[in-house]
């Protein structure tokens, strides 16, 4: 299992995004290989609002519709994930952290899953989680 951030889902969906290739090459072996790609649900909000916004309806619906066929797999938070984020926003304040990358952490965290999609590497190094180890970032090579 993956969980994925925002940046990838983004880039690999706007073909001029110098992350384009490196995001899909990473989901089509992820898919061949049957791995889940797990998006909290803030994730698939900003996600959204991102692919409305740079790359219109049409590609947004594109987005959403791969979740109903699930081809990524979307996350609801329960409590304890909301406690979890609040704790991680206030330990590091000075990044600082907000509330979609907090809701990966403790996705990750709760389904005990170390590696994530991100190409946010300015938050994903420092943050630790609760098991102390490093995540593991994909794609490995930005």
């Amino acid at each position: 299992m993956i969980v994925c951030d925002t940046g990838p889902l983004v880039a690999a969906a706007l073909k001029d995004d110098k992350h384009y290739y490196s995001s899909v090459e990473l989901f089509t072996s992820a898919r061949l290989a049957a791995r889940k790609l797990l998006v909290p649900i803030t994730v698939v909000a900003e996600v959204g609002y991102l692919l409305e916004r740079f790359a219109g309806p049409r590609t947004e619906a594109r987005f959403i519709r791969s979740l109903a066929e699930r081809d990524f797999i979307p996350i609801a938070l329960d409590t304890a994930d909301f406690e979890r984020m609040a704790e991680l926003i206030e330990k590091y304040a000075d990044l600082p952290l907000g509330t979609t990358d907090a809701s990966v952490i403790a996705v990750a965290e709760r389904l005990d899953v170390d590696e994530v999609a991100t190409l946010d590497r300015r938050h994903f190094t420092v943050v630790r989680p609760r098991n102390g180890a490093a995540f593991s970032l994909l794609p490995e090579v930005l």
